[in-house]
């Protein structure tokens, strides 16, 4: 039967086209490790792969430094994510309340602060308040942004339920304020939680732009390295800190998998229960 639907929903590859994918495969494997190899030879003609412009990597205090700088990443990460989600959900509950001057609100605070470059607000918020505490312009600066991002997340996950989840929440005498926490929220939630990992993963990758404010976050770190080592070795110390960042991010998209197969494993076992 799945042959069937199979050949209903597209047409089967005969051989030849099989073997002309195969082919178009085979040279894009081709051209990805060209690629590679210009990259690598380029960085070894540069010099950048000798052993003096690596050694600043064995020391314990730039090691240290690398440690900080994660830690200071993950720090901003944290207080910018649970703010954004915050700010996210009241954005979206105002963007869909029935009350007109709120939902007005909502929308323009939601508008101004995705279309305003994040880079701007960071430096702005720096240069205006937080001089003296880069971390709190970064933070916010995140929040407001991401946050803007999330309420059209939410706001989309919820319109897209069917219109008679929050009929029958009214049928049975809830508000809407109970109708959107028991009812469409935590149904909500399983479609929105790819989109809403995405965007933190989103702004794991914008606490880089701390760089430009002097938070000794993790890029700031690798440039200070690189400033004070011999030969100045920025392509070692991208090479080393890229890693970091992009354990970081799988990280988060593992815990994504698996918090999404979780809610599906609970909502399968919720329906069963009910049956």
């Amino acid at each position: 039967m799945s042959n069937q639907t199979a050949s209903v929903l597209y047409d089967v590859p005969g051989p030849r086209a099989r073997t002309r994918n195969q082919i178009l495969g085979l040279l894009g494997l081709l051209g990805i490790a060209g690629l590679i190899w210009f990259v690598v030879s380029s960085l070894a003609d540069a010099g950048q792969f000798d052993a003096a412009l690596w050694s600043p990597f064995e020391y314990t205090g730039v090691q240290q430094r690398l440690l900080n700088g994660a830690l200071a990443t993950l720090k901003a990460f944290g207080l910018a994510a649970v703010g954004s989600l915050v700010l996210g959900s009241l954005l979206a509950a105002g963007r869909l309340s029935d009350h007109f001057p709120v939902r007005i609100v909502s929308t323009v605070v939601v508008q101004f602060f995705r279309a305003m470059p994040l880079v701007i607000m960071v430096f702005a918020l720096y240069r205006a308040a937080f001089g003296a505490q880069p971390m709190w312009a970064l933070v916010i600066a995140l929040t407001l942004y991401n946050g803007a991002v999330q309420a059209e997340v939410i706001r989309a996950g919820i319109n897209a339920l069917p219109r008679g989840q929050s009929e029958a929440g009214y049928a049975l005498g809830l508000r809407k304020t109970q109708v959107m926490t028991i009812v469409l929220v935590p149904q909500a939630v399983r479609s929105m939680l790819p989109a809403i990992i995405g965007q933190l993963v989103t702004t794991l990758k914008d606490t880089s732009l701390g760089y430009i404010i002097t938070f000794p976050e993790l890029l700031y770190q690798m440039k200070l390295i690189a400033q004070n080592s011999d030969g100045y070795p920025y392509i070692p110390a991208f090479l080393v800190g890229a890693p970091i960042y992009i354990g970081l991010c799988m990280a988060l998209s593992a815990l994504a998998s698996w918090l999404e197969s979780r809610s599906r494993r609970g909502a399968t076992r919720r329906s069963t229960t009910a049956a």
